[in-house]
């Protein structure tokens, strides 16, 4: 494997490609969201990732906008809201997503959650599908889906493949986001989608703090003279995951990029994975599917 790099990225099945780093803002306030931003494009990220929810597309879009860096060098998601999901609805976000953020497309739009119940996610993902063919978006995915919701997907993209004409108008699912760490691995949801070539985002890299001190990522963060962020991100890299760590302080925003210069041995990942299920954030993956 190539040698990771800040400027590492993966393909996806849509055909683009995403930043394997990426800057998260959620729940970054609006007025600091657009200045946060923007150091993070000083320090090297290229990938954003806001939401409908966050509040803070407007902000983004105008970092984006007001950065020197070429539309096409940077890569923008956001998110249909996880309530009161369905296609009329979906398809209004994506315009208001546009307007919002003042971009002519978004790279990356998912689901943020699985609610709504099974005809609800249905209708939200085709108005996604559709909003591809119209340009509006590049690449569709979900976030927080468990396993059950994922395989009710690839139902649902048979449905519409059958419904809409053949193969591909079920669309693409490209990417899934989840909270992802060494104290929750996901293995199961992982495999799903190694085998599908669907890429794996993972919010909470650092798991907010507050696993900081523990023996192993200390151990190896005074080994490597790094920081237990910064080996929580690794880890996260060499896993092939996207993490999505975030920060408003500009020193920890280059920091958090400055994650190039070491490596993980196997065995120190392995080390670094546990067996536990430790969410630190909510957990829409163990929904019911008529939730």
């Amino acid at each position: 494997m190539a040698a990771l790099t800040i400027n590492s990225k993966i393909k996806l099945p849509s055909g683009y490609e995403i930043p394997q780093l990426g800057f998260g803002v959620y729940q970054t306030p609006a007025n600091q969201a657009e200045e946060a931003v923007a150091h993070s494009f000083q320090a090297g990220y290229r990938h954003i990732d806001s939401a409908a929810a966050y509040r803070n597309e407007a902000e983004c879009g105008k970092a984006v906008r007001g950065s020197s860096l070429p539309r096409d060098q940077i890569f923008f998601t956001s998110k249909i809201p996880p309530r009161g999901l369905g296609y009329e609805s979906a398809k209004a976000q994506v315009v208001k997503s546009l307007k919002e953020s003042g971009l002519d497309y978004i790279d990356l739009m998912l689901l943020h959650a699985p609610y709504g119940g099974p005809q609800a996610r249905k209708g939200a993902w085709k108005a996604l599908v559709e909003a591809v063919e119209d340009g509006k978006i590049r690449s569709i995915g979900v976030s927080n889906y468990g396993v059950h919701h994922l395989d009710e997907l690839e139902t649902h993209i048979a449905e519409l493949e059958a419904e809409r004409g053949g193969k591909g108008k079920g669309g693409v699912l490209s990417l899934g986001q989840w909270e992802i760490h060494p104290w929750l691995p996901r293995n199961d949801i992982a495999e799903w989608c190694a085998k599908r070539d669907v890429a794996v985002e993972a919010y909470c890299p650092i798991v907010r703090g507050e696993r900081f001190g523990e023996p192993v990522p200390k151990k190896l963060a005074a080994k490597y003279g790094k920081t237990e962020a910064q080996v929580l991100i690794r880890w996260s890299l060499q896993k092939g995951f996207i993490p999505l760590p975030k920060s408003v302080t500009p020193s920890r925003i280059k920091e958090n990029a400055d994650v190039y210069d070491f490596e993980l041995t196997p065995e120190e990942v392995d080390e670094l994975t546990t067996d536990e299920y430790a969410p630190c954030a909510w957990d829409p993956t163990v929904a019911p599917l008529e939730s």
